[in-house]
């Protein structure tokens, strides 16, 4: 694993360890591979992006709600910005590919959202809802985390350096080596979970770790749904 964050805490690799199998699924999915070597098909990149274009949409709904359960006004404002960050700084990248690949706000407004990407976005909602503030935390830390560590390995596999004229360079990039003032700080949100997981009972930090594995999951699952090009079957 890359070293991205300063120190991975207790808690956080607990929950990393209790997902491991399905986090390394993420890292060999065909999409994955095909993206990093350039031979994707762009349709599947452009499903791929507009439906993550409107999980983006639900995953900045829970970093609002958990902050809504922060009594500390500084926690308040972190989440508040990190849901800022994902409508703005991810919105930007989806809206440059949509440029090229021939859809705008409107077509994404207008989506359909595919099965999996339902089921994923309730997942968050739902745990920032009726779970715990650590499992609501839990279930939404996988996305930014998977991601950054995703960018760095294929970063890693190509040298440090990825050509001009890859079909997904700027993807590529975004996740790779991202403006540190535009993304997420993986050591806070890191540092949060662990200290929220602090005196609460191995029942509560189960609960944790059994909704950080399912977003897990649901992250292949994302892969998956666009290299299928899912539908819903009736």
């Amino acid at each position: 694993m890359s070293n991205l964050v300063d120190r991975i805490p207790d808690f956080p690799q607990r929950c990393l360890d209790h997902a491991a199998g399905a986090w390394g699924s993420s890292f060999d999915h065909p999409f994955v591979r095909a993206l990093v070597d350039g031979s994707l098909d762009s349709d599947k990149f452009k499903f791929y992006q507009m439906q993550d274009a409107r999980y983006l949409e639900a995953i900045a709904d829970a970093f609002v709600r958990i902050g809504t359960r922060c009594a500390d006004p500084d926690d308040k404002l972190w989440f508040t910005e990190a849901a800022t960050r994902a409508l703005r700084t991810e919105r930007s990248l989806h809206l440059h590919y949509g440029d090229r690949l021939g859809y705008g706000p409107e077509d994404l407004r207008s989506l359909e959202l595919t099965p999996t990407n339902r089921a994923y976005q309730n997942h968050m909602l739902e745990r920032t809802q009726r779970g715990t503030r650590l499992e609501a935390l839990a279930a939404v830390a996988p996305c930014p985390w998977l991601y950054r560590e995703l960018g760095a390995e294929i970063w890693d596999e190509l040298g440090g350096a990825v050509a001009d004229d890859h079909p997904y360079a700027d993807w590529i990039r975004r996740y790779a080596d991202p403006d540190p003032d535009e993304t997420m700080d993986l050591d806070k949100l890191l540092g949060r979970l662990d200290r929220w997981a602090q005196g609460q009972s191995e029942d509560a930090c189960g609960r944790a770790m059994e909704a950080f594995r399912t977003s897990v999951r649901y992250e292949w699952m994302f892969w998956d749904q666009a290299w299928t090009r899912q539908a819903w079957p009736v």
